[in-house]
Formats: structure tokens, sequence, C-alpha cells
């Protein structure tokens, strides 16, 4: 018994000792949680992605005829319109009958780059590595409606690390899941100490943060095997910045086969088990 109660005041008194979570950052973590979602549900979100089709230069037929170059879903007529692209530029024009007006489209890259509705569809130009596709989104897609909502790994500040930029301007060329390539500019690299173990990771620039795509020892285990993506604010005058791994997430690829998500460059494979952020989706 006197053996027992030593064991457990041990116990309790080690209990007393552990840190316990910021309740800030907790409550950050939760709420950057539930944007997450949000934006996964929102109508023009990576769940409303059904389509992603490659066009050549001439005349594509879009409809939902099974024959067309750019199928759309069955609950549209069998003929939309066409798409013609001559020397990077593309321009519908509906079917009789089609509410849609004839519109010179902007691939995506570009502000404010036209969107084409009708009924719960919507399709849009794309350029990937110089090549060009219409991609189509559906309110009413079977993922948006079927969403089962995520699953992540408990909040760990230990993997919230302060990072500073290495200066090293270069371009990094990604591979992608869809076999085209895409080519980004980067500042450098983003280096960090962590548990006495030195790391450094290529980081592109992508709308005003720096971008990473990683891999680590959870991958294909616990989180999605191919990658996962993380944004960071930009750095100080300094050069630092915050990396917080527990805004790890999966990629659109993990929802749907038509996005074109880019894979880790070699640098950003990581050996370590990067036991915080999204796990692998379960929905599907």
């Amino acid at each position: 018994m006197v053996r027992i109660i030593a064991a457990l005041g041990i116990t309790l008194m080690l209990a007393s000792c552990t840190k316990q979570p910021d309740p800030a950052f907790l409550a950050d973590a939760q709420k950057w949680r539930a944007d997450r979602e949000t934006r996964l549900r929102a109508e023009d979100g990576w769940l409303t992605l059904v389509g992603l089709f490659w066009i050549e230069e001439g005349v594509s037929k879009i409809g939902s005829d099974p024959g067309a170059d750019v199928p759309l879903p069955a609950a549209l007529p069998k003929e939309v319109g066409t798409v013609t692209l001559h020397k990077g530029e593309a321009r519908f024009e509906p079917a009789s009958g089609v509410a849609l007006k004839p519109t010179l489209l902007h691939d995506d890259a570009k502000p404010n780059y036209e969107v084409l509705t009708l009924g719960s569809v919507r399709f849009y130009l794309i350029e990937r590595g110089g090549r060009y596709g219409i991609r189509v989104k559906d309110t009413n897609s079977p993922a948006r409606v079927n969403f089962a909502g995520l699953d992540w790994y408990a909040p760990d500040e230990s993997w919230s690390v302060e990072a500073k930029l290495t200066p090293a301007p270069h371009k990094v060329t990604f591979d992608t899941e869809v076999g085209v390539k895409q080519e980004s500019d980067s500042p450098g690299y983003l280096e960090f100490e962590r548990a006495g173990q030195h790391y450094k990771l290529d980081a592109v620039t992508e709308e005003g943060e720096l971008f990473l795509v990683i891999r680590d020892a959870t991958s294909g285990k616990t989180t999605y095997a191919a990658s996962r993506f993380l944004y960071a604010p930009l750095p100080d005058k300094d050069g630092r910045t915050r990396l917080d791994f527990n805004r790890a997430y999966n990629p659109p690829c993990v929802f749907t086969p038509f996005a074109t998500c880019p894979l880790p460059p070699p640098m950003n494979r990581m050996t370590v088990a990067i036991e915080a952020g999204e796990k692998k989706y379960t929905g599907l």
C-alpha cells in the first residue's frame, strides 16, 4: 500500500510539472481549423471541383454530352458552347438557347479572371506549364454533399517554431500530380532548430506569403502520402518568421482527382515525423 501511495504521489507530481498548453494557442488553432473547413465547404471550394480537361489549339466542344471535349455534369444541356484557343487566347461562344454570353477567357492566374456559371456549375480557364485547360466546379458535387469533416493531430506548441530566411533567390520547379510542371520564385531557404536538429526548407512566395510543400515520415501513414501544404508570414526585417506545422494541411488532390497539386522539392522531403496538422481524410 505504501508503495502504491508513493507511486501515485510521484505520478501526480510529474503531472503537475507538465507544461499545460497555452489557452490562446489552443483557441487560435481551433479557429484556424474551423476556417479551413469553412473554405473547403464554400461554394467555390475544392470540394466542388469535378473536372479538369486540357484543351488544344482550335475549337473544343463543351456540354454534358459524354463525347464533348469538356464534359459537364449531366444536369446541363448536351451542348453548352465552344472554346476556341488560338495562341494563348481563349474565347467562349454559347450554344443556341444557352443563357451565357460570348466571353474572352483569361486564365486563373490573372486578376478577376472570368468564371462562367450555369445552374450549380461553374467553369473557367487555367494555364499550367504552358498548357491550357477548363476547370469545372459543381456546388452539388458528391464530395461537397458528403463531406465528412477533417481529422487532426492534437495541437502541439513545440511544432510552432521560429525560422530564419537565408536569402538565396532562385526558381523552384515543382512536379505535379497531373504530370505538368509549375515554376515559382523563391526568396531563399527557411532554417530552424527543433529538438536539437537543424532543418532547411525550400520556400516560394505566393500571394504575399511564404508557401511550402512538404513531406515527412508520417506521409502515407497517418497523413496524405504525396504532400502537405504550409503557409508562413513573410519574414520581418531580421529575416525571421514562424512556421506553425499545426497548420500543415492536405492539398486539394486529397478531395478531387482534378487538382494540379505540386509535389515537394527534394529539400522538403524530411525524415522526421511531423505529428502536427491535418491527418489523412477518411471520408472518401
